[in-house]
């Protein structure tokens, strides 16, 4: 008798068992068709496999999602949110349903559920990089730049290394208010007997605000030879950086002096765009001003964040009478707190516009060859004095085949307030 209730229970418990599985391959392969109706948009066939796979297993969560799917795609929005939320309530490791919740908000323009949404999400996930970054589209989307300044800064050190990240940080940056006076001295060595030392320096006025920058400087310069001063003068100059779109911005610049130290113009306009990944491009064009010369200089450049580093390589080929004189500049840095925070390194051919040694001397330089090379160091005390000293060799052709190496250090100091 024992014999027998043992058998039937165990007939009862394999019949189970085959009816289980037989049921789990049934919904595996109707999964499988719901799938392929969402993937060719057969979004009414979809809800009702969908539908019946509930039915057959309504634990089975990936019916729910996907019949939220199809919902979503026939428009019928508020179906599509229940069974999402459905969907997280009873397993929040569906990676899947935070995001088709979180782009059905954003497209609905509900941002403070999608906020709500990508939380949980990253409570979830919180090594999910997508995750932080779809959080920081929110606020763009609302130009809510403040917002998502605040959101970036708070992100943990290993998220905030990211290169988009860093990218966006920097952008930001340039949109606070921030007033800044701040004094300029540079030095210049030179080997060669009885040249040298050159000395310039320079106050400058920064004005930062949500649109851009407006930048004034005053620069005067003194050249020595043999211990006596043999020329000196001043400059002026006025810049500014302005937004033109979410991930582009302008600079143009004017410098005008009456001695011959400097160029007596300098004009210039750039025009810089952000891309993924970390990724930015100049465009623009210089116009340079000496006596008896003139020169145009056309600028292309390209800039990458990894992490907390930006190298950038930049090219202006400067052009005058039908010749043309190209310069290259590499530069490195490495990021360590604001975008004021950083160590740098530099190397480069050729004489560009800008140059601080070579200011009224451009017209002669720049055909002549030059190799330079330099490192600084940039740093924030307090939040309101801003510290830099940079050092750069330059390798100088003075006469053709003919060189002198010079020598400068350029020290910095700003106040905000």
């Amino acid at each position: 008798m024992f014999h027998n209730f043992f058998l039937r229970v165990s007939f009862m418990a394999l019949f189970a068992i085959q009816t289980l599985t037989a049921q789990k391959i049934n919904s595996d392969s109707l999964l499988l068709k719901v799938i392929d109706d969402i993937k060719q948009e057969s979004y009414q066939s979809a809800i009702q496999k969908a539908r019946l796979g509930i039915k057959i297993a309504p634990d089975y969560l990936d019916f729910h999602l996907f019949l939220g799917r199809g919902f979503e795609m026939t428009q019928q929005k508020d179906s599509a949110a229940y069974y999402y939320k459905y969907v997280i309530e009873r397993n929040p490791v569906y990676k899947d349903a935070f995001i088709y919740l979180f782009n059905m908000q954003v497209a609905d323009k509900q941002y403070d559920e999608a906020h709500k949404t990508i939380d949980q999400a990253i409570t979830q996930y919180p090594q999910e990089r997508d995750f932080y970054l779809k959080k920081r589209s929110v606020y763009q989307l609302q130009s809510d730049d403040v917002g998502e300044y605040a959101y970036l800064q708070s992100l943990s050190p290993d998220i905030k290394a990211d290169s988009e990240v860093q990218q966006r940080l920097y952008y930001l940056e340039l949109k606070n208010k921030n007033d800044r006076l701040g004094v300029f001295y540079s030095l210049t060595a030179i080997d060669r007997d009885n040249v040298g030392p050159w000395h310039l320096g320079s106050i400058q006025y920064v004005r930062e605000r949500s649109w851009g920058s407006l930048i004034g400087r005053f620069s005067y310069a003194n050249r020595f030879s043999s211990g006596s001063s043999v020329l000196d003068g001043v400059q002026y100059e006025l810049e500014s950086y302005f937004f033109t779109g979410k991930k582009s911005y302008s600079y143009v610049g004017a410098a005008y002096s009456d001695d011959i130290i400097f160029q007596k113009w300098r004009l210039g306009y750039s025009y810089y765009q952000n891309f993924n990944k970390g990724w930015e491009t100049e465009l623009g064009i210089r116009y340079t001003k000496v006596p008896d010369e003139d020169f145009e200089g056309y600028v292309g450049g390209i800039g990458k964040y990894f992490g907390p580093y930006w190298i950038n390589l930049r090219h202006i080929m400067n052009t005058s009478s039908g010749q043309y004189y190209p310069t290259f500049t590499l530069t490195g840095r490495l990021y360590t707190g604001t975008r004021f925070d950083y160590y740098s390194v530099a190397m480069g051919f050729g004489t560009q516009p800008e140059d601080p040694i070579a200011l009224g001397l451009f017209g002669q330089r720049v055909s002549l060859d030059s190799y330079r090379i330099g490192a600084g160091y940039n740093k924030i005390f307090a939040q309101k004095y801003f510290f830099g000293v940079n050092f750069n060799y330059n390798n100088q052709e003075f006469l053709r085949n003919r060189t002198q190496n010079e020598f400068e250090i350029t020290l910095s100091l700003q106040y905000k307030f």
